[in-house]
């Protein structure tokens, strides 16, 4: 049976305000810590360093498309103005001073412009203030370890647990940490290189064997916060998530206490009577 075309534009109408309303209605702004079903922003802040990030990815969302709808009122014009029919007789200049100086400068500014907090989030990421916390996180086959060299000599494995939530990211033994304070994550790996990333603290770095690498993240908020391992690694690659929770000082100073006697054992016997409860 054929659709006359208002039945088909009426349909086409219900379609789109039907997939506004899933979008708008859900979780499409991102949730502290984890990501959003139908997200299509960045995971909200929870470190100085990622609001930096969220700050200068939104400056270049407006340059860009500044620049987008520039180009695109210059191709209607070029279009409408200059075709055939409008303008039979085309002019035969070839150069012209002012516009030659005016897109070779203001590029130049636009990029200018774009370096300057580009530099300063850069050195904001990569110069590590003094921290209050080291952890050092080893990226294994497919799970992380974290010790806590600042505070006894414990070391404890971080798996995957298939009853957690949420989904993929959950885990058996979180990374814990205190808020408001400077945290430096020292990281490596034990066979292949892993990429330890969390998006609300803005933090991606790779675990390479054999090589010590640094970067730091001040969580502001109590909380969970979730990421994974960001470097194809092997076949579990997708099973090995990184669980943060913030914590405040005092539950901090308690769990450092349960945790030197709970990972007072060796960390092979942790691995493994957590891969037998995350089976």
């Amino acid at each position: 049976m054929m659709m006359s075309r208002g039945q088909m534009g009426r349909r086409l109408l219900g379609c789109v305000v039907a997939g506004m309303t899933l979008v708008t209605g859900g979780a499409a702004f991102a949730e502290s810590g984890q990501p959003t079903a139908w997200q299509y922003n960045l995971q909200e802040s929870a470190s100085p360093v990622m609001e930096n990030i969220a700050w200068f990815h939104n400056l270049l969302l407006v340059i860009i498309t500044v620049i987008t709808l520039f180009v695109l009122a210059l191709l209607v014009i070029v279009m409408v103005k200059f075709n055939a029919k409008a303008n039979p007789t085309p002019s035969r200049t070839t150069h012209h001073t002012l516009l030659e100086v005016a897109w070779t400068l203001i590029p130049v500014l636009i990029l200018v412009a774009i370096a300057v907090p580009s530099f300063r989030l850069l050195f904001l990421e990569l110069d590590l203030p003094k921290a209050d916390l080291t952890i050092k996180a080893t990226g294994k086959q497919w799970y992380w370890s974290y010790s806590y060299p600042d505070n006894g000599k414990f070391e404890f494995d971080s798996l995957m647990a298939s009853d957690k939530q949420p989904r993929l990211l959950g885990v058996d033994n979180e990374m814990v940490v205190p808020v408001n304070k400077v945290v430096r994550v020292q990281t490596t790996g034990a066979d292949v290189i892993h990429a330890f990333a969390v998006p609300a603290f803005g933090i991606k770095i790779d675990a390479i064997p054999g090589r010590l690498n640094e970067t730091w993240f001040k969580a502001t908020k109590v909380g969970m916060y979730y990421g994974q391992c960001s470097e194809l690694c092997g076949k579990d690659h997708a099973f090995m998530p990184i669980a943060v929770r913030v914590v405040n000082d005092q539950e901090f100073a308690s769990w450092i206490e349960t945790a030197k006697k709970k990972f007072a054992s060796a960390p092979a016997s942790n691995f493994a009577s957590a891969a037998d409860a995350a089976q």
